[in-house]
């Protein structure tokens, strides 16, 4: 009883510190490399070989965006670990093939970014193959637009 009393007040504890002043720390724009590792896929969808991914946290929820690939959301995480995936498969560049898409990793507090990237595909609600890349990067120095002269 002890034991189960002890588990379920550090599991509240971890509850309520989910959302931290880190988790704000990850927001904004990335600057990544796509490194392809796998696929079993006859043809597999290609990412540029740099591309920015934007990260959000919205009401409590981790946001992740990358162009050509459904939004992915998770929780913020205390300690810098990023986790998230898309709700719903969803229309893919190829046609017939969607795709659910979730990556992991840790964004450290220097904004350097390291995760992997996972998406599996499916034809007509089948699956059909999976691909998964390593991303790497730094956060995007934030350029501050000139304000407009009178």
């Amino acid at each position: 009883m002890r034991t189960f009393l002890v588990t379920g007040a550090v599991l509240g504890f971890v509850a309520l510190g989910t959302r931290s002043a880190h988790a704000d720390d990850i927001s904004g724009t990335y600057d990544v490399k796509f490194d392809a590792v796998s696929t079993n896929c006859e043809h597999p969808l290609a990412y540029p070989a740099h591309s920015l991914l934007k990260i959000e946290v919205k009401g409590g929820d981790l946001h992740i965006d990358i162009e050509r690939t459904p939004i992915m959301v998770g929780k913020p995480a205390k300690t810098g670990k990023v986790s998230a995936a898309s709700p719903k498969p969803a229309h893919t560049p190829v046609e017939g093939m969607d795709g659910t898409f979730s990556v992991a990793g840790r964004i450290t507090s220097e904004g350097m970014l390291s995760l992997v990237m996972v998406g599996e595909y499916q034809t007509a609600g089948k699956p059909l193959c999976s691909q998964s890349w390593n991303l790497s990067g730094l956060r995007a120095r934030d350029a501050k637009p000139d304000k407009p002269k009178k």
